[in-house]
């Protein structure tokens, strides 16, 4: 049965750490992702802040369970710091990802889950589930070949052809390590993807998201020939299971996507045909994400016009949802508005659903 959302056209907006620090004050050094008490005030300010704007929208929230990652931020950044990455804690960005200095696609010896990066996560899980009982949220896991291009650098796409054995067994690993954190975050709250796109609060069961934002620098012929077996061996194994694809052009991997046992959920970037994906996946659920920067851009009727064109597309209203990731500082609330309000109307031409 195809995943489906709990109300039609669900929409999920997600800012860039500027817009927090100069609308709210909010700072992103390390404290604000690992201190237990400032993780708790500061996710209390981004809540209030969204329901205060947007409340009306469904968005933001009041008194809610500790999150013990950043579900608010666009940021992957602590499987690659176990892995050896240097990761620079900025004011007003993202985790800043050093790249790292393997010569070879070789994963270290070190254990990742007894580095000083994953002491200081679990250490705050240990602290808010001792002070607060229930906990909930996740971290941002990447995912395969984003992680090797953070531990390799761009020297991991010569590899594909130089040295094909050793990088499939560094994919594996860092599978592996994946496969283990989110295990252990599972574990734990119950969910692994909310951070990589909140649209997967939408459904009655967590839903396991894989990052694929490099697969754009790929063929589809090495997808298919080192990366598909960890999709295809996840959705057996973590169902619903989910691509996220923020890349202009995943139509390419429609034909290879559509032969994972099933696909539940595609994160779609700005620019992908809808309507070719649709085609090839007609039971997966699409978030279709909108351009932040266009956005900015657009007039109201724009906007309203490109979101009812994308619905069309994707053809059904339980099987649509709607993200804008990475707005920045210059965006209007105005803006957010016409596209809350263009959905809504959406929303309102759908017959409810029978199962509902």
């Amino acid at each position: 049965m195809s995943l489906r959302s709990s109300v039609p056209y669900p929409v999920e907006i997600v800012f860039h750490p500027a817009w927090w620090f100069h609308r709210e004050g909010i700072t992103f050094d390390a404290d604000f992702f690992y201190h237990p008490s400032r993780r708790v005030e500061v996710e209390s300010v981004m809540e209030r802040a969204l329901w205060d704007r947007w409340g009306r929208f469904g968005l933001g929230g009041k008194d809610s369970p500790p999150q013990i990652g950043a579900v608010h931020l666009a940021a992957g950044f602590l499987m690659q710091e176990m892995l050896g990455c240097r990761v620079e804690y900025l004011e007003s960005a993202p985790p800043l990802v050093h790249t790292g200095e393997l010569d070879a696609p070789i994963l270290p010896s070190t254990d990742p889950f007894h580095s000083s990066a994953f002491k200081r996560f679990d250490s705050l899980v240990e602290n808010l589930e001792t002070h607060y009982r229930k906990i909930q949220g996740d971290v941002n896991w990447g995912g395969v070949l984003n992680i090797a291009m953070d531990l390799r650098g761009q020297d991991i796409f010569t590899d594909l052809y130089d040295r094909p054995q050793e990088v499939q067994s560094f994919f594996s690993g860092i599978a592996d390590a994946i496969n283990t954190f989110t295990k252990k975050i599972a574990a734990r709250t119950g969910t692994t993807s909310i951070s990589v796109n909140r649209m997967v609060r939408h459904f009655g069961e967590p839903v396991f998201l894989h990052s694929e934002c490099s697969h754009t620098m790929i063929p589809e012929s090495t997808y298919n020939e080192f990366l598909f077996g960890f999709d295809e061996a996840w959705n057996r194994e973590n169902m619903p299971f989910g691509i996220h694809y923020c890349g202009t052009d995943p139509h390419r991997f429609a034909a290879s996507f559509a032969r994972l046992p099933h696909l539940d959920f595609l994160d779609l970037g700005w620019g992908g045909d809808v309507a070719v994906l649709r085609k090839a996946l007609p039971d997966t659920f699409f978030s279709i994400r909108l351009s932040p920067t266009e956005l900015g851009s657009m007039s109201a009727a724009a906007i309203t016009a490109t979101v009812s064109r994308l619905a069309e597309e994707s053809g059904n209203p339980h099987l649509t949802g709607f993200c804008c990731v990475n707005m920045d500082r210059n965006v209007q609330d105005e803006t957010i508005d016409t596209l809350l309000e263009s959905v809504e109307m959406l929303r309102s031409c759908v017959p409810p659903h029978p199962l509902a």
